[in-house]
C-alpha cells in the first residue's frame, strides 16, 4: 500500500514493487511528473509544467481487489506518476484516496484532471455500450514499443481564412454557401467578439470569358464603366434626344428588271407626247395608238406593284407630300408661267391638273386608298366593278377623278401581283407568245388606226362620250380592260432582266416625266414638231430617236442634281420625329 506522501519512502516504494512484479504482465505506469509535497525543496525547485494534455489513445484500468499495482522499472523516474501510483503510460490517472487533496475551484490550466481542450479535429467519441477495440501497445501481453511523453495542451487551433477564391464555385457574390457543404474559405467558428472591420480586399480580376463570348460586344452593365440606358434599378427610358434607331439592315441589291421596264415607259411617253402634234398622218397615227395601249396601263401597274408596302415606311408616307403636293404645285405654276410667256392667258387651276400632271395627283389618291385594298378578299374584281360602272357617268376632270377610276383596275393589279408572277415570263414560250401578240396588235393598230378614237385610250371617256349604251359600254371596256392587260403582260416578257446601260436610268424617271413638257411644249409652240418631213415613217423615226434622246439626258444624275430641291424636296421640319418606346427591361439577376 503506497504511502500518502510524494517523498523518498514512495520511491522506495515504487521501486520495491517493482522488483517483485517482475515477469508479470502487466501494463506500464504512464510517465507523469511527480506532484512534491507542499514545503518540500523539490517542490519549489522543480517547476510544474503549464498545461498537460489528454490523452485520447489511454484506456482506464483500475486493479483487482486484492491485487498489488505493478509498475516498470523505467517508471521510478520523477515523470512516471503524480502521487506515486504506479500506472501504464497509455492509462488514464485513477486518483487516489491517500492522494493531497484539492481545491476544486481551484482548477486551472496546470491541474491535470482539468477537463481538457476539445479537439476540433478530433473524431467522436463512441458510445460507451460498445466495446472498445484494443489499441496496438496497449493490449495485455503486448509491451508498448515506446513510452508517450506527456504533451502539453495547445490552444484550439482555427482554420485560418483564406481569401476567396474567384474560381470557387461557392464563393460567389451574394450567394451562399448550401446547407451540409462547407469549404474551408466559407466556414468560420462563431466569433467571442465582433471582430474589427478588415480593410476592404481589393476586387478580383474579372472572369476570362468563353470563346462565344469574345465577340465585339456593347459595354456589360456588370463590367467597369456607366452603360448609356442603364440605371441601379434596370434599364431606363432613354430621352428624346438618346434615341437610338435600330441598327439598319443590310440593303438588298436592286433588281434591274423593273428599272428597265420603267425606262422604256418613260421613253415611250416622252415618244408619244411629241407624236401628239403629227397623228394625223397615218403612220405617226398608228405609233400613237400601239403605244398608247399599254404604256401607261402598265406604267400605272408597275406603280401599284412598288406601293405593295408604301405604308409601311414612315419615310415613305412622307414622300405624299414631298413628292406629289409640292412637286404638284411647283409644275402646275411652271407651266401655267410657260404658257403665259407665249402669249396664252394666265390661269392655274390647283383642282384641275394641266396637261401631264395629272399623273401626280391621281398616284396620289391610289395610294391613300392602298390600305383599303389590301385589307379586301378580292381587290381585283372590286376594282373592275369599280372601273365599269364609273362609265355611266360623265366625270369631270376635277383632280383627274375620270382617270383615277379608269386606270384603277391596272394599279390594284400591281398590289395583288407577287415577284413569282413576273417569273413565269421569263419562260421561252410565253417569251415567244408575247412576241407574237405584239406583232399581232401593231399591224391591228396600223389596219384600223384612221378609225379608232384615240379618246379610248385615255381611260377618261364615258359610255355616253363613246356613243355606247351601258350594257355595251360596259361589255367592251370589260374586252378592252383585259385586251390591254395581256398587252402589259406582253411587254414585260420581252423586256431584258439582266443590268443593261439604261438600268440606273430607270432610277429616276420622275424628274423625265415632269421636266420633259417644258421642251416638248416649246416645239410645240415654236412650230418645230409640225414640220413636213416630220409626217411618214421617217418622221417618226426622228421623233422616236430625238424623244429616247431627251429621256436619256433628263435621267442623268446631273438632271436630279440640279431639280431635287423642287421635285424632291425634304421637308424634314414639317413632320414629327417618330418616337419609339423603350420597354422596360426587367433587372437582371445575378
Amino acid at each position: 500500500m503506497p504511502t500518502a506522501s510524494g517523498g523518498p519512502a514512495a520511491s522506495g516504494t515504487a521501486s520495491a514493487d517493482a522488483g517483485q512484479g517482475a515477469g508479470q504482465d502487466r501494463p506500464l505506469p504512464k510517465r507523469k511528473p511527480r506532484s512534491p509535497r507542499a514545503g518540500s525543496p523539490s517542490a519549489a525547485e522543480t517547476p510544474e509544467p503549464a498545461t498537460q494534455s489528454f490523452d485520447y489513445f489511454s484506456t482506464p484500468r483500475t486493479a483487482g481487489p486484492g491485487a498489488a499495482p505493478a509498475s516498470d522499472p523505467l517508471a521510478a523516474s520523477p515523470q512516471s506518476s503524480f502521487d506515486g501510483t504506479p500506472q501504464s503510460p497509455f492509462a488514464a490517472p485513477t486518483p487516489d484516496s491517500a492522494a493531497p487533496a484539492r481545491d476544486p475551484l481551484a482548477a486551472s490550466a496546470q491541474d491535470p484532471f482539468a477537463a481538457p481542450v476539445q479537439d476540433p479535429f478530433a473524431a467522436p467519441a463512441a458510445p460507451e455500450a460498445l466495446p472498445k477495440r484494443p489499441r496496438r501497445g496497449s493490449a495485455e501481453g503486448q509491451a508498448p514499443t515506446q513510452a508517450m511523453p506527456a504533451v502539453p495542451a495547445a490552444p484550439a487551433q482555427q482554420w485560418p481564412e483564406l481569401p476567396a477564391d474567384p474560381w470557387d464555385p461557392w464563393r460567389r457574390a451574394d450567394h451562399d454557401v448550401p446547407q451540409g457543404l462547407a469549404v474551408p474559405s466559407t466556414v468560420e467558428p462563431p466569433p467571442a467578439a465582433p471582430p474589427a472591420p478588415a480593410p476592404t480586399p481589393p476586387a478580383p480580376d474579372p472572369l476570362p470569358l468563353p470563346a462565344w463570348a469574345q465577340a465585339p460586344q456593347q459595354a456589360s452593365p456588370y463590367g467597369p464603366g456607366p452603360v448609356p440606358g442603364f440605371g441601379a434599378t434596370g434599364w431606363e427610358e432613354l430621352g428624346p434626344e438618346e434615341e437610338e434607331e435600330p441598327a439598319p439592315q443590310p440593303k438588298r441589291q436592286r433588281e434591274p428588271y423593273l428599272d428597265n421596264v420603267k425606262f422604256l415607259l418613260i421613253a415611250l411617253v416622252v415618244t408619244g407626247h411629241a407624236l401628239r402634234p403629227t397623228v394625223d398622218v397615218h403612220a405617226n397615227r398608228a405609233l400613237y395608238i400601239f403605244m398608247y395601249a399599254f404604256h401607261m396601263p402598265l406604267f400605272v401597274m408597275i406603280s401599284g406593284y412598288l406601293s405593295r408596302n408604301f405604308w409601311n415606311s414612315n419615310a415613305k408616307t412622307n414622300k405624299l407630300v414631298d413628292t406629289f403636293l409640292v412637286p404638284y404645285v411647283i409644275v402646275e405654276f411652271g407651266y401655267a408661267a410657260l404658257r403665259f410667256a407665249f402669249g396664252h392667258k394666265w390661269s392655274v387651276s390647283i383642282t384641275d391638273p394641266a396637261w401631264l400632271n395629272w399623273y401626280l395627283i391621281a398616284l396620289l389618291f391610289w395610294r391613300l386608298s392602298t390600305p383599303v385594298w389590301k385589307r379586301m378578299r378580292y381587290p381585283l374584281v372590286a376594282a373592275v366593278v369599280v372601273c365599269l360602272f364609273s362609265g355611266l357617268s360623265q366625270l369631270n376632270g376635277e383632280f383627274s377623278i375620270d382617270r383615277v377610276f379608269g386606270l384603277l383596275p391596272f394599279f390594284v393589279m400591281g398590289l395583288v401581283l407577287k415577284p413569282e408572277h413576273f417569273d413565269l415570263l421569263k419562260r421561252t414560250p410565253v417569251r415567244i407568245a408575247a412576241a407574237l401578240v405584239l406583232v399581232t396588235w401593231a399591224v391591228a393598230a396600223y389596219l384600223m388606226a384612221p378609225r379608232l378614237k384615240l379618246s379610248l385610250w385615255y381611260f377618261n371617256a364615258s359610255y355616253h362620250d363613246l356613243h355606247m349604251t351601258w350594257w355595251y359600254g360596259m361589255g367592251f371596256r370589260l374586252v378592252f380592260l383585259t385586251g390591254v392587260t395581256v398587252l402589259c403582260f406582253s411587254v414585260m416578257a420581252l423586256v431584258p432582266r439582266r443590268r443593261t446601260w439604261f438600268s440606273d436610268l430607270g432610277t429616276r424617271t420622275l424628274y423625265c416625266y415632269l421636266l420633259h413638257g417644258v421642251p416638248v411644249m416649246i416645239g410645240k409652240e415654236m412650230g418645230w414638231l409640225k414640220a413636213e418631213w416630220l409626217d411618214g415613217p421617217l418622221g417618226v423615226a426622228a421623233i422616236v430617236s430625238g424623244s429616247f434622246a431627251l429621256a436619256i439626258i433628263l435621267c442623268l444624275p446631273i438632271t436630279r442634281t440640279l431639280f431635287k430641291w423642287m421635285l424632291e424636296p425634304r421637308l424634314t421640319w414639317l413632320y414629327r420625329r417618330p418616337r419609339k418606346i423603350v420597354d422596360q427591361q426587367p433587372e437582371v439577376q445575378r
